[in-house]
This record gives structure tokens, sequence and C-alpha cells, in this order.
């Protein structure tokens, strides 16, 4: 076990003193937060330098957002050497774009071979920093409602930037009669052959649900409400990324922009007369500054071309059996798909202002949003998708590491034994 284990009966420790009553657990290393890709990473990078370490996860599993929420037809939209953890590849028989069941199960096989050992089914509720003891206060809950708290010189957030589904406030949607639900909890379109489906929102999850509900014959209408860049999975037989990352290095941003966008066009056409305007910003320049993600395009254009997938504008309200849109029009359907996204929860439980924003992201932006004060640290926020996350990974084990072996291995493990007698709730 990679903790020193403090429990104190409750009867022991009176509530009214302000004393934590359940079971609470020093850990010699930091706390990971998150057994997703980057809570793994960083484990990994633990794991191989020693150091020890407690990964909290709140679900039953590793990946859970990948294993719980995501539908069935998921493939990786990045080619694979943009998406795989440190320190491991993925095989060589793997295709480019592995689909969502090879990459649980090489997610599976990492955990494995580093033995990353997540303790499952524990919610962390709050976590703080005790400046009269030094060190970070992490209270959790778990599926049977027992609390714990962990004490840890070092916190590591990897819950990530989609930890919880956005649902918007739409008028009229409680009067609904047909079925609602969110992208997480759409696996296939074989519910809905036959069906006339609204999807709310246009990036890559909307585009590509609504391109399995055609395969599956039913009849998609796309809400998209904003402009939106579309841009063709690969160029002249490459990966789009992958070209825009070679481009990135010897071009200015807005350059590489004009050159995606120029070869965009001479491949999807125009697709303003289909509904989809491209914003007046590139589509880099978009991600970076706001976090906006690019369409790539991998069949649903064809669809929408054909008016298998209807593009329809934004909702005014919803009726008892259809929608009225913002321009008059109305719809008769019989289910909603609401691909509107995800966000951090981080401000729900972290007791911080100064590194974390409102919005659950690092205030300061990649590469620099990796380390706090205090033994603070973010893996999983950088907008840029695994690989990001993966370069995050490897800083935040190096730091820690580094620091370990400088103030941790020459000591007592359990000096802090004492702690639980000067931490404050």
């Amino acid at each position: 076990m990679n903790h020193c284990d403090l429990c104190v009966p409750p009867s022991m420790v009176p509530e009214q003193d302000g004393f934590f009553t359940g079971r609470c657990i020093l850990v010699n290393g930091p706390v990971i937060v998150g057994a997703g890709p980057s809570g793994l990473a960083v484990a990994a990078g633990l794991k191989q330098q020693g150091v020890p370490f407690v990964i909290l996860e709140r679900a039953n599993c590793i990946a859970s957002l990948w294993q719980n929420r995501t539908y069935d037809r998921l493939n990786l939209h990045l080619p694979k050497q943009f998406c795989e953890l440190p320190y491991i590849p993925f095989p060589e028989n793997f295709p480019e774009y592995p689909s969502k069941h090879q990459f649980i199960n090489y997610l599976e096989s990492y955990a494995k071979h580093f033995e990353i050992d997540p303790r499952f089914n524990e919610l962390v509720q709050s976590a703080k920093y005790d400046e009269t003891c030094g060190l970070w206060r992490v209270k959790t809950v778990s599926s049977n409602n027992s609390t714990t708290e962990y004490i840890c010189r070092w916190l590591v957030v990897a819950s990530g930037e989609n930890a919880e589904k956005v649902v918007p406030e739409f008028e009229g949607l409680h009067e609904f009669n047909g079925n609602v639900m969110h992208a997480c909890d759409y696996k296939s379109g074989e519910d809905f052959r036959g069906k006339r489906v609204l999807v709310v929102g246009c990036g890559n999850s909307g585009m590509e649900v609504s391109l399995d509900l055609c395969h599956h014959h039913a009849a998609p209408s796309m809400v998209v409400r904003s402009s939106v860049h579309v841009l063709p999975r690969e160029i002249l037989g490459k990966s789009t990324f992958e070209l825009a990352v070679s481009m990135m290095k010897w071009m200015p941003l807005w350059v590489v922009d004009k050159i995606l966008l120029g070869a965009a066009r001479l491949i999807l056409g125009n697709l303003e007369k289909y509904g989809l305007k491209r914003p007046s910003m590139g589509p880099l320049q978009l991600k970076n500054t706001e976090g906006k993600t690019p369409v790539l395009d991998i069949g649903t254009l064809s669809k929408i071309r054909s008016g298998d997938i209807k593009i329809v504008p934004g909702i005014k309200k919803f009726l008892q059996g259809g929608v009225e849109l913002v321009n008059g029009e109305v719809h008769e359907i019989d289910s909603v798909i609401l691909a509107t996204g995800y966000s951090s929860n981080v401000p729900s439980w972290l007791k911080e202002s100064e590194f974390f924003s409102s919005d659950g992201f690092p205030r300061s932006p990649f590469p620099n949003g990796w380390k706090g004060k205090a033994g603070l640290y973010a893996v999983g926020f950088t907008r840029r998708g695994l690989s990001g996350a993966s370069l995050d990974a490897v800083r935040v084990a190096q730091d820690i590491c580094k620091i370990w072996n400088q103030e941790t291995k020459q000591k007592n493990h359990c000096v802090a034994v004492s702690c639980h007698r000067k931490c404050k709730p």
C-alpha cells in the first residue's frame, strides 16, 4: 500500500471539536484525482521512479468517460501517435485511428503494466490546502457512504475537461413528450431506426451521432446555432492534424490557418449553402484562444449534401410533439439528443481560486498551466487533447519525483503522523 494509514475511531474524535470523524489516511506521495488517461500517465511516471501515490476515481473503472459515456462507433479522431500515453506506444497492429474499444484495451494494459491500482467509487467532495500543517486535505465519500480524508504533500488534479455533461435550458423541453438524452448516454442509432431525431450541437460528437443515426436509417436534423470550422480529416492522404503540427514548426499560426482553410475549400467545397458558416477566426487560432475544436469530417458532410441529415437553425422552444426554431419553422420530432458538450467540475470540489478559474481551467494557458503553488498540479486541461495531457503528465511526474528525491526519501515517510491533531476543517 502506498500510504500510512492513520485511522482513528470516530468515537475518539468529537465532531464538535472540529476534527474529521471519518477514516484519515496520510499519503506519502501525491493524491491524484481522476483515473482517466491523464491520471494514469502521471501515475506511470511516478511508478517508474518509485514514488508512492494514491489515485482516486469516482467511477468503478479507469477511463470512465471512454467506457461509460461514449457511443459504440467512436474512433479516435487523430492519428494514434498523437493519442498514446508516455512510455508505452500503441501496439503496431492497431489501425491509424484506433476504435473506442482498442483505446480502452490500451489503457487497461497500460494500467496493468505499471501496476496502477486506483481506489474506485471514491467521489472527492472537497480538497483544500491546510496552511497550519502545510498539507492538502482531500475528503471523499465512497459508494457505501463511508467518508475518508487523505492528507498529502502534493495534489494532482486530473479529473479532466469533460467531467460533467452540459445540459442547456430550453423553453418547453419538459413538455416535450419524446425521448431526451445527452450524447454521453447515446450508444447506437439502432434504437432510433425510423425515428425523427433532433441532434442539438454540431461539434465532432453532434456530427458523428448524426452520421450514426443515418447508418441506422433514422432521420436526423442537426441544430447549428453558430459558426463552425469543418476540416477534412486527411489532406492528400495525410492527417490534417499532423500536417498542421508540422507546418506550425515553420510558419506563423495565421499562415497555417490560411492553408488549412484553402485546402478545406478545395476538398469540401462551399459549406455555407448547407447552413454551415465558418467563424471569422481561423481554426487553430480559435482552438488556442477559446478551446473550440474544429470538426474533422468522417463522412457526415456527404449525408448533409444528400439531404439525409438536415441542418436547422437555433431552437426557440420545444412543443409537446416537436420543436419551434428561431426562424419560425415547426418540426415534428420523436427524440432529442443533446450533443452539447462537457465541462470541468473542479470548482465544485477544489477549494482554491488562484490557480484555477471559475470555469475549472488553469488561469495560465498552455504550456504553463500544469503547476500551481503549495504542491498543486493540473493535467488534462490543455484543450490540446491527449498529446497535451501527456506532455503535462511527464512534467508533473518529473517535478514531483525531483522534490521527492530531495526532500522525502531521506526522511521518515511518516514524520507527519501528528498532523491530524493540527489540521482543522
